[in-house]
């Protein structure tokens, strides 16, 4: 005896992400078109810093970019080879967008320390004024981003990327404003690699939860032992096996599961019970749970004895 809720995984608005894919657009559509004005500004000025920034903006876009891909396949239907549908590619979206922003960080890292071999004259005015057009339209886009980056990791991997922006932009424009006022132009590549060393932990943090969903761990908010406990509470529930709980994307975790019952006629309602518990304490929606006769796990184990 067995069963689970037929839910729609995919859809428009299946996932977190797709209900947020408005503020998305927005973002990607102003981030790409300041992106072109911080590379032509960075090669005119010739600033490590607004190059650095402008090369975060260039992940900004792909992550933006990936995000909205990921959010149209997981509205996909499901298919008889992928009974899930595509509501993985935001997770696989996030992955991207972790290794890009590492990759990136090594070359402004290397970037800077050729500079400072060879520090490079500097235009402090337009580097500030760029800067500044720069930090206002990352903080716009940050507003456009984080609700939906509280519940969805391919878009809180878009907001990193965004938010790494926004301070970038604030660095620079301490660059300019330290080159303007003193003349030493090694406050640049210092900044540059300031900003490409600061979202680091950050972009390390979702690298890890990305493949922690990827390798089907355990949600982190689960409490998998208190989660085990509850069910061996259920009426009639004397044992609890093959527990499995993971995470298919951002706000969609599942649960399989079989209950062992002394009395196969309170198989109904500990498996009620069952789902109940799992969706109201727990948040797990997407349930399986199977019924086991406990005279008949008996049997089993003692014949594989």
């Amino acid at each position: 005896m067995g069963a689970g809720h037929d839910e729609k995984v995919a859809g428009a608005t299946g996932t977190v992400a797709g209900r947020h894919s408005s503020g998305l657009k927005w973002a990607l559509a102003m981030t790409s078109t300041f992106m072109v004005v911080e590379v032509v500004g960075g090669l005119w000025t010739g600033s490590l810093a607004l190059l650095a920034d402008a090369a975060h903006m260039l992940t900004d876009v792909g992550g933006l970019l990936l995000a909205l891909v990921a959010i149209r396949f997981a509205a996909r239907p499901a298919t008889p080879e992928r009974t899930f549908g595509y509501v993985r590619m935001e997770v696989l979206s996030a992955l991207a967008n972790a290794v890009v922003l590492l990759l990136l960080t090594v070359y402004i890292l290397n970037e800077a320390w050729q500079r400072f071999l060879a520090p490079p004259e500097i235009l402090s005015g337009p580097m500030l004024v760029v800067a500044v057009v720069g930090l206002a339209v990352n903080l716009v886009s940050m507003r456009l981003l984080h609700a939906g980056s509280q519940e969805s990791l391919n878009l809180k991997g878009a907001y990193f990327e965004v938010l790494a922006d926004m301070l970038g932009s604030v660095g620079v424009i301490l660059a300019a404003l330290v080159v303007m006022l003193t003349g030493w132009t090694l406050a640049d590549p210092i900044i540059g690699a300031a900003i490409g060393l600061f979202i680091v932990p950050r972009t390390w943090i979702l690298l890890k939860s990305a493949v922690h969903i990827l390798m089907e761990g355990t949600p982190p908010e689960v409490d998998i032992g208190l989660l085990e406990r509850r069910l061996l509470g259920l009426p009639g529930v004397s044992a609890v096996h093959d527990l499995h709980v993971w995470t298919l994307t951002s706000g969609l975790d599942s649960l399989s599961c079989h209950l062992v019952v002394e009395d196969m006629a309170r198989g109904r309602e500990a498996l009620l019970a069952g789902r109940k518990t799992m969706q109201e304490e727990f948040g797990i929606t997407h349930c399986t749970i199977q019924i086991e006769d406990a005279a008949l796990r008996a049997d089993e184990d003692e014949s594989h004895s």
